[in-house]
């Protein structure tokens, strides 16, 4: 499951990485594009979740609050097991 929340927080960086390209932003359909892909990619790794994975993970992706989610996978990451 480690390798799937580390493919997860890789696309929630990317999408973050997306939004804040002003040269991308230069062309709006591609922009559109690229954020439409990533999206869909964050949907598909949340779909593909084990029933396991923490619940408040679940609600933030579920909700589309990406970056929360990237803050608790960041600060689990963190955290001593």
């Amino acid at each position: 499951m480690d390798a799937m929340l580390t493919e997860l927080a890789t696309a929630l960086r990317e999408r973050l990485t997306i939004i804040g390209d002003e040269e991308s932003r230069q062309d709006p359909d591609r922009h559109t594009q690229r954020l439409r892909e990533i999206s869909e990619k964050i949907e598909r790794l949340e779909q593909n979740l084990p029933p396991v994975v923490d619940p408040q993970l679940r609600h933030f992706l579920q909700r589309r609050s990406y970056s929360k989610a990237l803050e608790l996978l960041e600060m689990e990451r963190r955290s001593p097991r």
